[in-house]
């Protein structure tokens, strides 16, 4: 297995509301750039929002710790499972320095077909792609 997918993320003024702590519709802002980040390094360009591509089927979050401006983040991201038109990605939101996640979100996304709006299988490539990264990963039906 390749070593985790690491995306460092830079915290800005506006990303923290008035308590003090990362608002938390910013995190999945941090998810998003970091699943970009993933499929770019892992299929070797991004994906196509006019061909075929991936939509969310189902975004879950659990927020763990507070986020603040002086704090270090960075998303772990990984695929969990692999279906036929379907895949789960989870991801990490960590403080670095800090073992234990600040937050997790688990994504269904589903490959659709952008110019005949449906879904269809995961292209061969891709999923030859992603097993070579992801060797434990789940197989589902």
């Amino acid at each position: 297995m390749s070593d985790i997918h690491t995306t460092s993320i830079q915290l800005r003024f506006n990303d923290v509301d008035l308590m003090g702590h990362v608002y938390n519709g910013k995190y999945q802002e941090f998810f998003d750039l970091a699943r970009l980040n993933y499929f770019e390094k892992v299929l070797g360009k991004l994906i196509s929002w006019t061909e075929t591509g991936l939509v969310i089927a189902s975004v879950k979050v659990d927020y763990l710790d507070p986020i603040y401006l002086e704090d270090q983040i960075e998303v772990q991201t990984h695929i969990s499972s692999l279906g036929e038109k379907s895949l789960e990605m989870t991801q990490q939101l960590f403080k670095k320095g800090n073992p234990e996640p600040a937050a997790l979100c688990t994504t269904v996304l589903v490959c659709y077909q952008m110019q005949h709006k449906k879904s269809e299988l995961i292209p061969d490539e891709w999923r030859k792609k992603i097993k070579a990264y992801e060797p434990y990963l789940t197989q589902n039906p």
